[in-house]
């Protein structure tokens, strides 16, 4: 599951640009630049030094464009293999919201992902992304990542139908046979030589330590000596590596639905499925004390008829109204869609009592929301192929020696009531996917304490699907100056979506530099 911002703002009538959940990293790049000691000073426009290979990055000029809504937006250049800054070159889409009073400075956000558009995050959104006092003091700053939206980008199929297949179309042979898993690997490998078609060179340098040496780029050429982020659920990744590479440069950092960079791959899959579960048991628990509930009885009773119904999903054959057929995978993917917010649960009750008569149009409009298909059967981002390649260069999934099913198996036992469904048709497909790709995993940091950075704020929600609580607390003790803020509640991310204590701690610490004693441990 890719990660992303809580949609709670679409489903609310605001704007919400996210995609993007699942799957937890492992794996960065410590990239080697020039030689040490060949870095001088330079005419940059924060008078900083740089090696002179990075000289034409660092000092380059931007030219701003006004859109609508009072954004105005630019392209910054960065090599295509830090490895290789005199190498090609890549061009990253920013778009840029002014403060309107006293500015504080350049506020970075990334919204989530991999894959996530910052971009539209901020040009869409501006007004919801942060608070009014937060908005008010720092320009907004979104970019598109490497690789992703309007920045130079990956893809794969470009055929939409073909897209479609690979996401949607029904398996032959069933769920957990040797026949499936050799099917779900010739999809993949099929869509990988599309992605090396259309792609080339970039599907092997989308890591996060390439992302946050792109991020210095961007800080540096917007005048501003120190970085401020926010970023959500995987972008809490990038901010941490950010803070690794370049913890000096940090300046008031904000990590909110965090990831723990440190965890293994499977083990974090294996979490996050457990926190799905939790998350839907939860919905389900809410679901049974209202009017219009499609299920009845205990808690116990009602996961047993969910159980029920998944199961003989496959069997009926429901055909959607555009001619698509349901599976089981599809309904898992419809399933963890609404879970993200607790806004959204009205969606899933109307979603399962529709499919329980038979119709299956609102278990796909859940999938498409998540797969980011519109209306009209194109796709507006190329989420999916980010979300995997980036997982593919980022970790040792897939080539561990140990096989799908065994690791499918083990996600059941942890997940027992969506595990299956969920990860067959998304933990399983990366795995097949990063078995055989063609470019090798990237290099893990020793650590990511960030030493010699100042504070930085790590919000967890404790009742999370997608980025468990746990992995917030793990990551604040992590960094040398990590601070915890906890949310009891549901959903994934939390500030700037109405909590108050959260908010208002949240804003001190952006717009004075001030935190609480201890964790404010907001209900």
């Amino acid at each position: 599951m890719r990660l992303r911002r809580s949609n709670a703002r679409r489903l609310t009538a605001l704007v919400a640009v996210m995609t993007a959940t699942t799957l937890l990293l492992s794996g960065c790049i410590l990239q080697k630049l020039p030689v040490p000691g060949s870095t001088h000073t330079v005419t940059t426009h924060t008078h900083e030094a740089v090696a002179p290979d990075l000289e034409r990055f660092y000092t380059q000029g931007l030219r701003w464009r006004s859109v609508s809504g009072g954004i105005d937006t630019t392209e910054v250049t960065v090599p295509l293999d830090w490895a290789k800054p005199s190498g090609a070159t890549i061009e990253l889409a920013i778009a840029r919201h002014r403060a309107k009073g006293s500015r504080l400075g350049s506020l970075l956000i990334n919204p989530g992902g991999p894959g996530g558009s910052g971009y539209d995050f901020v040009a869409q959104s501006a007004q919801f992304v942060v608070t009014p006092d937060v908005l008010g003091h720092y320009d907004l700053i979104g970019f598109d990542p490497r690789g992703v939206g309007r920045s130079t980008p990956v893809a794969c199929y470009t055929d939409p139908k073909k897209q479609d297949a690979l996401l949607y179309q029904p398996f032959v042979h069933p769920f957990g046979s040797a026949e499936w898993a050799g099917e779900l690997s010739a999809r993949q490998k099929d869509w990988i030589a599309a992605c090396r078609r259309n792609t080339g060179p970039l599907l092997g340098h989308l890591d996060a330590a390439s992302v946050a040496r792109d991020m210095d780029v961007i800080r540096a050429v917007l005048g501003d000596t120190r970085m401020h982020y926010l970023g959500y659920s995987y972008g809490t990744y990038l901010g941490t590596m950010y803070a690794q590479l370049f913890p000096k440069k940090v300046g008031r950092m904000v990590l909110d639905g965090a990831v723990d960079p440190r965890a293994d791959q499977l083990d974090a899959l294996v979490t996050q499925m457990a926190g799905f579960d939790s998350a839907f048991k939860a919905y389900l628990a809410n679901c049974l004390t209202r009017s219009g509930c499609p299920f009845s009885g205990s808690l116990d009773h009602a996961i047993q008829q969910v159980q029920a119904l998944l199961a003989g999903v496959d069997a009926r054959h429901l055909v959607a109204s555009d001619g698509r057929v349901l599976d089981a995978a599809t309904v898992g993917t419809a399933i963890s869609e609404p879970l993200y917010s607790e806004f959204s649960w009205p969606d899933l009750t109307e979603m399962f009592a529709r499919l329980a008569k038979g119709d299956s149009d609102p278990a796909f409009e859940q999938a498409d929301a998540y797969n980011n298909r519109t209306a009209s059967g194109g796709y507006s981002t190329n989420g999916y192929e980010i979300y995997t390649a980036v997982t593919c260069d980022e970790t040792t999934l897939g080539t561990d020696g140990v096989d799908i099913l065994t690791d499918m198996a083990r996600i059941e036992k942890a997940a027992p009531v969506l595990g299956k469904y969920v990860a067959y048709s998304d933990t399983a497909a990366l795995e097949a996917t990063c078995d055989a790709w063609p470019y090798p995993p990237a290099k893990l940091p020793a650590s990511y304490t960030a030493p010699g950075s100042p504070p930085i704020v790590v919000i967890g929600t404790t009742n999370d699907p997608a980025t468990p609580y746990q992995q917030s607390v793990t990551l604040a003790k992590e960094l040398s100056q990590g601070f915890l803020f906890t949310h009891h509640g549901e959903g994934h991310t939390v500030y700037a979506q109405g909590d108050a204590c959260i908010d208002s701690h949240v804003d001190d610490y952006l717009l004075r530099g001030a935190l609480p004693a201890s964790d404010p441990d907001c209900h």
